[in-house]
């Protein structure tokens, strides 16, 4: 019974959650799922517009996904629902497939968001959680803060009341917008203007305040008091009553190729961002996530959703904050906002017939200039200018090249550095720290002490593919002809792993060593090691009274077996990074 019931408290996180559930925590709940719920009904049609879907579809996005995550995810604070950053990357997907078709664009999105959901969930089950590590922080950062830009200016046409062709360059949507100057709608600009200053005005004053919608309210009823509609300004119109109904993606091959890059990025990305926020909220409130849970709990919530209308959704960082300030203490909130969308998809659409789309691009352009993480570039400017450039380059391939052109170089050029960083690992000539048995490296303890007989060295990576040429050249550039140098002893602490190119390359070192009379020994060889060189015959070769414990040790061993010069010299060693 017990093994039945851990099996179910780790296929529905919620049920563990509720374990301990009290009257405070149900208030929390109800209160955070009541909060949320209203402001997902503005942010949720707004963001519907970025994936250049009919308001409606952000709705249906806040319904059954949210429902399902609260189910099997794992994080009680992380509000599931449509995302500017995804949103955007659908429209990128889907826009040229559809050709301009209202209906396949609608069936392609809710195939797309199937085909993320399956691949999350098998990411998930097959505990590739770890994959997301290959996404840098500075490559998210640019990919990011690009994005929030294209989806700013993307907004231009609600904003202005001009038509513009969709595009995802600013370049050309800057320039369609300079050709149009005399189309400007100035109604139109007023309200998203004046709904731009009301939601920054409302959350300086008090964030807790649901904004959005109070935009949403307040200029909905300006245009149906004053009939602006008939002067111009372009609202939302008729909104469909009503849960979606189930239906079936469109499963055609030649599509699901088609879209397979854009369900990568989308579903990566999707997870990356949630994951992110996720983690904040966890440490904050002291508990576990589980980042393959996730994945299955995301997986399982987009591949509901494709069957009820849903374009793809994650984790969102504004909605989960406001999730968190709420009082959220369990998935369940997710489930009481849940009930909030579907209450107004039964009862509430015919409210939003009046609803400018200026307001939602005012929604939307209030909410991604947060996403522009200026701050993050003014401190890798400080602390890591390489990182700064990665960020920029993927910052600017956003711009230049696309969507998920950019995100690709970003990736591209992380596993470039991931594989340059890894073949070449950091190395140190070491000195004996006055008084003491410790060795240190010579280049940050200067005062370490070092003989010209006697020389110790240490490469801190594992010993493998990777680094087995680096570290022949550690040993190499030893000058193991200066008839001086008697001995070479290797600190191969560091060293938690070694692989058969790794012990090869151990053994030409040895054979080196050996034809110019240098005596090797090595320290801090860990067990898993020590057994596989053992396998190896490298023990044998070398000679088990040739392996110590500690650096000193194989010091003393060597001080034994040549004549010692404690010289406080520095070693031949040519100088190696600090």
């Amino acid at each position: 019974m017990p093994d039945r019931m851990s099996f179910f408290s780790r296929l529905f996180p919620l049920a563990q959650q509720l374990s301990d559930y009290g009257r405070d925590q149900l208030r929390g709940d109800l209160s955070a799922g009541l909060t949320v719920g209203v402001m997902l009904i503005p942010q949720g049609m707004a963001y519907a517009l970025i994936a250049g879907l009919p308001p409606i579809y952000g709705l249906y996005a806040s319904l059954v996904p949210l429902a399902v995550y609260s189910l099997f995810g794992t994080s009680r604070q992380l509000a599931v629902g449509p995302v500017a950053m995804v949103s955007l990357l659908v429209a990128a997907a889907v826009g040229p497939l559809a050709n301009g078709d209202p209906a396949l664009y609608i069936g392609l999105t809710l195939l797309l968001s199937l085909m993320v959901g399956v691949l999350q969930f098998g990411l998930g089950v097959a505990r590739f959680g770890f994959l997301v590590n290959f996404l840098s922080h500075p490559v998210l950062s640019g990919f990011t803060s690009a994005a929030a830009l294209i989806i700013g200016f993307s907004q231009l046409k609600h904003l202005l009341g001009i038509d513009l062709p969709r595009s995802n360059y600013i370049h050309e949507i800057l320039w369609a917008a300079a050709g149009r100057v005399g189309q400007i709608d100035p109604l139109t600009v007023l309200l998203g203007v004046g709904s731009i200053l009301l939601l920054v005005g409302l959350r300086q004053l008090n964030p807790s305040i649901p904004g959005a919608l109070v935009a949403v309210m307040t200029t909905t009823g300006l245009v149906w008091a004053f009939g602006l509609d008939e002067h111009g300004v372009s609202i939302v119109g008729s909104v469909p009553g009503g849960l979606p109904a189930p239906s079936l993606p469109p499963l055609g091959m030649e599509n699901v190729w088609a879209l397979t890059p854009s369900a990568l990025a989308i579903g990566l990305v999707g997870f990356m961002e949630s994951i992110a926020v996720a983690k904040v909220y966890a440490g904050r409130h002291r508990y576990d996530i589980d980042a393959n849970q996730e994945l299955i709990g995301l997986g399982l919530a987009n591949i509901a959703g494709a069957f009820f209308s849903a374009y793809p959704t994650t984790g969102g960082f504004s909605r989960t904050a406001v999730n968190d300030e709420a009082g959220a203490r369990t998935t369940l909130a997710g489930l009481f906002a849940a009930g909030v969308i579907a209450l107004t998809l039964l009862l509430l659409t015919p409210l939003f017939y009046y609803l400018p789309n200026a307001v939602l691009a005012a929604i939307i352009m209030v909410a991604v200039s947060g996403l522009i993480e200026w701050k993050e570039a003014l401190h890798l400017w400080e602390v890591d200018r390489k990182d700064l450039g990665l960020m920029a380059l993927t910052f600017v391939a956003t711009l230049a090249l696309g969507i998920e052109e950019g995100i690709l170089a970003g990736v591209i050029v992380s596993l470039i550095v991931v594989i340059y960083q890894s073949s070449t690992p950091h190395t140190a000539l070491m000195g004996r720290l006055p008084g003491t048995d410790t060795y240190r490296n010579l280049k940050r303890n200067p005062e370490a002490l070092t003989q010209s007989n006697v020389v110790v060295v240490r490469m801190d990576a594992n010993l493998y593919f990777a680094t087995a040429s680096a570290f022949q050249d550690l040993v190499r550039r030893i000058d193991t002809q200066d008839p001086s140098l008697q001995a070479a002893v290797v600190d191969m602490y560091p060293v938690n792993r070694i692989d058969s190119t790794g012990v090869g390359a151990l053994k030409k070192v040895i054979e080196t060593c050996r034809r110019h009379n240098v005596a090797l020994y090595l320290a801090g060889v860990k067990g898993p090691v020590k057994d596989m060189l053992d396998e190896a015959g490298v023990t044998r070769m070398l000679g088990e009274d040739r392996f110590f414990f500690e650096v000193s040790g194989a010091v003393d061993a060597a001080e034994a077996d040549v004549e010692p010069t404690d010289s406080g010299v520095e070693s031949p060693l040519p100088d190696t990074p600090a």
